[in-house]
């Protein structure tokens, strides 16, 4: 019988010298697992020359692409950004992921550093797996669509440094017309990103719901709007305020988009699966997160 194996998928900016990185790969390999490990830097400015770095005792650096065909589990080192990265290698291969938070808040992440012998239950098949749902989005522009992605966080819409004209609709239905920063289109992992920095509601992750939340709109009633995982979401932006504006998917690359433009959200084949080790709530996460403390 071949060995299993697990994907290392670490971020260098949070896991310098691969210290975390290291203690986790022993723990899996006296466990009886294999082990590979996929390197990442999560600032895609910056060229990375990992040719110059140095790999833990017995491993080369390889890319996730080429490992997860033949992988059981990801677990990543770095906080939701690497997490968000890890989703989108995997949601086509339906490879669960574990999160070692050691980013900022970490919502995603199942483990802290301190917890990360509670990885002993993976060798015992002691743990759970949670789906999160994704959306995907195209933009429309003269009757063509110029692009396409998905998200597991959410789908931001912003003017470039300047008021943007938009008008929002569920099903061809009108939910709101109004000038501002732009709008969070988020799923209920994405809830508590940038949606909840906007004023958006925390909603529960294993949801089925499509969340609109205004950034900055000029108008007394903006609100954020929670829909059925069904509906299509559909953003028309207008020629009132026609400065350049953008969309950006689970926090990437930017795409430029422009008045007259349509971008629509909708529910997606893909799912992402999060590996559960411990008994700690979405609630009680929450409360730690955010700065409660009994």
């Amino acid at each position: 019988m071949s060995q299993r194996k697990i994907v290392l998928f670490t971020n260098i900016d949070t896991d310098p010298g691969f210290k975390m990185t290291r203690q986790v790969d022993e723990i899996l390999k006296n466990s009886g697992w294999q082990t590979v490990l996929c390197p990442i830097s999560i600032d895609d400015s910056s060229e990375t020359d990992f040719s110059k770095m140095t790999p833990p005792d017995g491993h080369q650096f390889t890319s996730i692409e080429n490992e997860l065909s033949t992988a059981e589990m990801i677990i990543t080192f770095g906080g939701d950004g690497t997490i968000l990265r890890a989703a989108r290698a995997a949601s086509d291969l339906s490879v669960p992921i574990l999160g070692i938070n050691l980013g900022g808040k970490g919502f995603m992440a199942e483990l802290e550093a301190e917890d990360i012998m509670l990885l002993k239950s993976v060798a015992d098949g002691d743990y759970k797996i949670e789906t999160r749902i994704m959306i995907d989005v195209e933009v429309q522009r003269d009757s063509k669509i110029i692009s396409r992605d998905f998200a597991l966080n959410d789908v931001v819409i912003r003017g470039d440094n300047k008021v943007i004209d938009m008008t929002i609709f569920g099903d061809n239905q009108k939910i709101t017309h109004f000038s501002g920063d732009g709008a969070v289109i988020a799923t209920p992992t994405g809830s508590t990103a940038y949606s909840m920095s906007a004023g958006g509601p925390i909603v529960d992750p294993a949801a089925k719901n499509i969340i609109i939340t205004p950034i900055c709109a000029h108008i007394l009633e903006a609100r954020s709007f929670v829909l059925v995982l069904g509906r299509v979401v559909t953003v028309e932006i207008g020629y009132k305020k026609s400065n350049p504006s953008y969309i950006s998917v689970d926090g990437g690359n930017h795409i430029r988009i422009q008045s007259g433009d349509i971008v629509r959200v909708f529910k997606s084949e893909r799912y992402t699966q999060l590996v559960r080790l411990s008994d700690k709530s979405f609630y009680r996460k929450v409360s730690e997160k955010l700065g409660e403390r009994e």
